[in-house]
C-alpha cells in the first residue's frame, strides 16, 4: 500500500494499481530504443505484476501503532514482506519464468544489506531461484536482462510519483526523494542520466527527458479514508467501506 497522509484522511493506493499505472507508462516505450523485442510481452508482465504479493496485504491493511497511520510499503515489517514477496513471484512465475526473474531481482534489491535471518533465506532462495530459471531457458543475455530491469525500475518510480505526491505538487511540497530528479542508469541506453519529473496540473506530469511514443494517459485507482471513520470503525471496516476513485494522469513531454 503507498500511503498519503493529510490532515483528515488517508490516501490509500493499492500495489496493484500502481503497478498499472507503471505498466501502462512503460508500455509506450519508444520502439527504437527498445532492446529484444522478442521479451517485450514479458517485461510488460513483469512490470504489471511486480507488486502481486501485495494483493491480499492491500485488502486488509494494517494499523502502525508507532506511526498512528496504516503501514505502508516503506514501513512494513521485513519478515512477513519475504513471505508475501515470494507468494508473488511464483505466481508471476506459473506464467512467464523471464518476467519472475525481474520480479524476483527487483524484490531481492531491497534485502541485500539486511542482516535479518529472513531476509537471509529470501535471497538465498531467489538466487536458486534465479539459477533454475536460466538454466531453463536456456538462452539467457545478462545485458538484456539488465536493460530490461532496468525499465521495470524506472516505471516502479515514476508511478511511485504520480503516487506519493498530492497531485499538482510544487517544487517546494514534492516529496524529497524527488527533489533531485529520477537517475537514469546506463543499462536504459540514454544519453541523459537523470529525469526530473514535475506537475503542470493535478492530472499532468511533465517529464524534461521523453524516450516514450507519445503522451501516456492513465490513471490513479485509490481510496480516501477519513480519520474520523478510522477512529470510530476502525481502519479495516473503514477502508472496506470506502469507495474507490480514479484520478486521470497524463504523461507528457516537457516541450508540449
Amino acid at each position: 500500500m503507498i500511503i498519503r497522509e493529510r490532515e483528515a484522511d488517508f490516501v490509500m493506493i493499492e500495489q496493484k494499481n500502481h503497478a498499472q499505472f507503471a505498466r501502462d507508462v512503460m508500455a509506450q516505450w519508444e520502439t527504437s530504443l527498445f532492446k529484444g523485442e522478442r521479451l517485450r510481452k514479458s517485461v510488460d508482465y513483469a512490470i504489471l505484476m511486480h507488486d502481486y504479493g501485495w494483493g491480499n496485504l492491500d485488502k486488509s491493511p494494517f494499523w502502525n501503532d508507532k506511526k498512528q497511520a496504516p503501514y505502508s510499503l516503506f514501513d512494513f515489517p521485513k519478515a512477513p514482506k519475504t513471505i508475501f514477496y515470494t507468494y508473488g513471484i511464483d505466481e508471476v512465475e506459473k506464467v512467464d519464468p523471464y518476467a519472475a526473474l525481474l520480479c524476483s531481482r527487483h524484490y531481492s534489491q531491497f534485502f541485500l544489506k539486511d542482516t535479518l535471518k529472513e531476509s537471509q533465506v529470501f535471497l538465498e532462495r531467489e538466487e536458486e531461484r534465479k539459477k533454475r530459471i536460466i538454466a531453463d531457458l536456456g538462452e539467457f543475455d545478462q545485458q538484456l536482462f539488465d536493460f530490461h530491469y532496468a525499465l521495470l525500475a524506472l516505471g516502479d518510480t515514476l508511478s511511485v510519483f504520480a503516487c506519493i505526491n498530492e497531485p499538482g505538487a510544487t517544487e517546494e511540497t514534492i516529496h524529497p526523494f524527488f527533489k533531485k530528479g529520477l537517475t537514469l542508469t546506463a543499462e536504459l541506453g540514454l544519453k541523459a542520466t537523470t529525469m526530473r519529473p514535475s506537475w503542470s496540473d493535478e492530472h499532468t506530469i511533465v517529464l524534461d527527458v521523453f524516450p516514450f511514443e507519445k503522451t501516456i494517459n492513465s490513471r490513479v485507482i485509490q481510496k480516501v479514508v477519513s480519520k474520523a471513520a478510522i477512529q470510530e470503525k476502525g481502519l479495516l471496516d473503514s477502508y472496506k467501506e470506502t469507495e474507490y476513485e480514479e484520478v486521470n494522469i497524463r504523461v507528457r513531454s516537457n516541450e508540449g
